[in-house]
């Protein structure tokens, strides 16, 4: 398992359109994602997610979302969120309706 939380200093905004890009494109299956959360903080907003591996983790985000903050960015440099992702230990993990539980 690999748990990470981004962070980053872009409003929310910027957040809600990656986000309903993301699930046009791809639907609501991402391979090896297991959790995502988005939330708006003070200065920006975070994800906290849960991967198979570290490996789906950099795999998703070279294949799907650099490329796509790219595209969103347009002429407009997209954020570095590289520097503010922070792994973390996961001890368990439930998701009822997804039949899973770790």
């Amino acid at each position: 398992m690999y748990g990470v939380i981004t962070t980053v200093p872009a409003p929310v905004e910027m957040y809600d359109g990656m986000h309903a890009e993301m699930v046009k494109r791809a639907g609501t299956s991402i391979d090896g994602l297991l959790v995502h959360v988005g939330r708006a903080t003070t200065d920006g907003f975070q994800t906290l997610e849960v991967w198979e591996s570290k490996e789906h983790y950099d795999r998703a985000n070279t294949d799907v979302v650099f490329p796509l903050m790219r595209e969103l960015a347009g002429d407009q440099p997209p954020p570095s969120i590289e520097q503010a992702a922070e792994a973390f230990d996961l001890h368990g993990l439930v998701i009822p309706r997804g039949n899973i539980v770790i």
